[in-house]
């Protein structure tokens, strides 16, 4: 399987009250490790945009072990988990300076034309992508 992995380091600004990072910003980071991944695939996100394309998240789950504090390093671990050509399924693992699990994760997102929000059929509109896609999601 096909694996990107990210390391963030925790702000202050992204940790609450109990000096934990708030449960949002573990999203923020999703994005920042899916970003990752569809680079590592050699794909470009930006350009699928300038087509006119989008990716928009459907679904989100997320399930918190252990929290992250402020000052630690946190590696999200992400790749498809699943592609149908239309949908896409990004899993996340997120870990602590110590190896340890504190987040697992998937998120849910189509590709839809930018103006109309209607799904774009990427085996047609973007071929490369699709077989890319295909490949890793198998593997």
């Amino acid at each position: 399987m096909h694996t990107a992995t990210t390391e963030i380091p925790v702000r202050y600004a992204e940790t609450d009250q109990m000096g934990v990072v708030y449960h949002a910003n573990y999203l923020v980071w999703m994005e920042l490790g899916r970003t990752a991944l569809i680079k590592s695939l050699g794909c470009d996100y930006l350009a699928m945009e300038e087509a006119g394309v989008v990716s928009p998240v459907l679904e989100a789950r997320v399930k918190y072990r252990k929290p992250l504090r402020y000052g630690e390093t946190a590696t999200v671990k992400t790749w498809i988990e699943e592609y149908d050509g239309l949908r896409v399924t990004y899993g996340y693992e997120i870990y602590n300076p110590r190896g340890e699990l504190c987040v697992t994760a998937s998120t849910l997102h189509v590709c839809v034309e930018k103006k109309t929000f209607r799904p774009v059929v990427m085996k047609r509109r973007f071929p490369e992508w699709h077989r890319i896609y295909e490949e890793a999601s198998r593997s």
